[in-house]
């Protein structure tokens, strides 16, 4: 499995936030994380991810696991998730071709030149190409978030996280992310995704898991849970 999940759980404020939660993906595809606000999905999201500590259970991703506690993840995680935040959280100060091959330059030593010429081409695959050198104030909301999965993929990881990915876009722009998390699932990405969006859970989700209070209480199709 690409992704385990055994017994999560997130403590916050004194009460668990995800409780005793397990579940497994596999290479490939794209599964939704769905519920109520407050239900645990962003903190999944972020725990996976290496972002959060939590107070029990095991989360393995590829050949990485993460344990309770508050250790740093190690440095193999980062290769092996990316990270698409609700508001994309871009610098401000950098172009968005900088924005993509910043991390793999600075962080896992990538000569620049070739991390460029890497991002040059995710954003050209995203659509954005001619926005290369556009600051992030000077972008729509949709072509942030194109920068912002390309600066994820940057590093080529399997499994890709997107939280509330179509929380700021218009129905056009909602249409086109579609297509795009369609054509990353389709060349062999996993994606894994916290929203509230039922239609466009529908268009491009192979699996929900829908929680509350902090557990799956359902976990299929997204015509059979909807």
């Amino acid at each position: 499995m690409l992704l385990q999940v055994d017994g999560l759980t997130i403590v916050r404020g004194g009460r668990p936030v995800v409780d005793d939660l397990s579940f497994v993906v596999p290479p490939g595809g794209v599964v939704a994380l769905m519920g109520p606000s407050g239900s645990g999905k962003t903190t999944i999201l972020r725990a996976v991810a290496g972002l959060d500590p939590f107070a029990r259970g095991r989360i393995r991703v590829g050949d990485v696991t993460l344990v309770e506690g508050n250790a740093p993840p190690p440095a193999a995680l980062h290769r092996t998730v990316g990270i698409v935040f609700q508001f994309h959280h871009l610098f401000a100060h950098r172009t968005a071709l900088e924005n993509v091959w910043l991390a793999p330059v600075h962080v896992f030593g990538t000569d620049r030149a070739s991390a460029e010429r890497d991002a040059h081409a995710r954003l050209a695959a995203l659509g954005i190409a001619e926005r290369a050198q556009a600051y992030p104030h000077e972008l729509s909301g949709g072509e942030a978030q194109r920068v912002a999965i390309a600066r994820a993929l940057a590093v080529n990881p399997p499994l890709l996280l997107m939280d509330e990915p179509t929380a700021s876009l218009d129905p056009a722009r909602r249409a086109e992310l579609a297509r795009t998390v369609r054509s990353l699932a389709a060349d062999g990405r996993t994606v894994l995704t916290a929203t509230h969006d039922i239609d466009f859970v529908r268009a491009v989700a192979d699996r929900v898991l829908l929680l509350g209070e902090g557990r799956i209480v359902r976990d299929g199709r997204a015509g059979e849970v909807f």
